[in-house]
């Protein structure tokens, strides 16, 4: 990292965008894929990238954060104007609280939904295996872990079940009468798809779940876990026609439901949980029809939500302690230059063991003086940068070699 790189973060979410404007920025697998090499090419490093259905965000060590939003804008199709009026960009350690934020569920759209930390570990091992995460984005991320489990643990902000999944059932048991006896179709069967199953079977207790998805072994792979039935693709028109109830949780850049497959002449109820948009806006005017999409879901609130807000205070508090212990390690980690510099040039002082009459090796030695120092400016930050700046006039070393 060189001095002029600061911790970046930018991005769109729920707070600053519809889901229409969040489509245009959200990332499929290749995009991703693409953004990451372009990532590598422009010299970004430690880079991370939060790719869920309410956010779209890059986090990173670079220069300036322009080279993010140019980043985001050419990989996601999403245009730059628009950008400039619903993103957000933080700095240094506004950027770094705002991750912490992101991954401990405090600005999810449903508070208390750690889903997210999920996803943060997944980008991690991507940037990981693209040789974009090296030793400050690797304790970065071990401390907003560290943080959401304390949090989860020590909280009882996540109590009761917080999830866009959660959510779409319970608006199916508020607005759908004798659920239990009607056909539910779940189209996708992603990460959403397979919470939704799950809490469709636990809540409704509906023995006419049937699942669809485009690869047919996904579907049979959930369905062995749940009392469910997989229909193939090539069903999906006649199991739309047959159902009370459709949830569609594909992946798609496009609708995947269209007017073409919706022929009910009874009443259909649709939820959408995806980012884009899934199901095209032509079928919510299809008569007998009603679509419900991700962010209508988002708004329930009931007493169990309200009661989590409570404990808003003890988990910022706990944010808190483990981002200033991350912030003492960064701190450190800017004289590791220096230290390096220091040991290399102990090594090379000539009769060093004549001089300081020891049976102790230059390297030995060397090590001991370097942990002797490293943990004094941990001892006394205030002292730290005096002291750094005396071993480089005194030693004439050169950090910037080692950095």
């Amino acid at each position: 990292m060189t001095k002029a790189e600061h911790f970046h973060a930018i991005g769109v979410s729920y707070k600053t965008a519809d889901i229409d404007q969040r489509g245009q920025f959200s990332l499929n697998d290749t995009q991703l894929h693409a953004l990451f090499l372009d990532a590598k090419d422009s010299g970004v490093t430690d880079f991370l990238v939060i790719n869920t259905c309410n956010r779209t965000e890059l986090y990173s060590w670079t220069a300036k954060h322009e080279t993010l939003v140019n980043l985001l804008c050419k990989h996601s199709g999403g245009d730059k104007k628009i950008f400039d009026k619903i993103g957000y960009t933080y700095s240094d350690r506004d950027a770094f609280h705002h991750l912490f934020r992101v991954g401990t569920g405090l600005e999810s759209q449903i508070l208390g939904d750690f889903e997210v930390i999920g996803q943060i570990k997944q980008s991690f091992y991507r940037s990981k295996k693209m040789q974009l995460a090296h030793g400050s984005l690797e304790r970065l991320t071990n401390a907003v872990i560290q943080a959401s489990k304390r949090i989860k643990t020590e909280t009882e902000i996540s109590s009761g079940a917080t999830s866009v999944a959660f959510a779409s059932v319970q608006y199916i048991l508020k607005n759908v009468t004798d659920i239990s006896q009607k056909n539910i179709l779940l189209f996708g069967t992603g990460k959403i798809g397979a919470n939704t199953c799950e809490n469709l079977v636990k809540h409704t207790q509906n023995d006419h779940i049937t699942l669809i998805n485009r690869t047919q072994e996904k579907a049979e792979k959930i369905a062995g876990k749940f009392p469910v039935k997989v229909k193939p693709y090539g069903e999906l028109t006649s199991a739309i026609h047959q159902s009370n109830v459709l949830i569609v949780a594909t992946g798609a850049q496009k609708p995947t439901v269209s007017v073409d497959l919706i022929h009910n002449t009874k009443p259909l109820l649709i939820l959408d949980l995806s980012i884009p948009r899934n199901v095209a806006p032509e079928v919510n005017k299809l008569p007998n029809i009603e679509v419900i999409h991700l962010d209508e879901l988002s708004q329930i609130t009931d007493a169990t939500f309200e009661k989590r807000k409570k404990y808003i205070p003890q988990a910022e508090q706990i944010l808190n302690e483990v981002e200033d212990d991350f912030h003492v390690w960064l701190e450190h980690r800017k004289y590791v230059p220096t230290l390096k510099a220091f040991k290399k040039k102990l090594t090379q002082i000539e009769n060093f063991d004549e001089d300081w009459e020891l049976e102790t090796s230059p390297d030995r030695m060397a090590q001991k003086l370097t942990g002797q120092i490293a943990a004094y400016l941990r001892s006394n930050p205030k002292e730290a940068d005096k002291t750094v700046a005396l071993l480089n006039e005194v030693f004439q070393l050169s950090p910037e070699n080692y950095s």
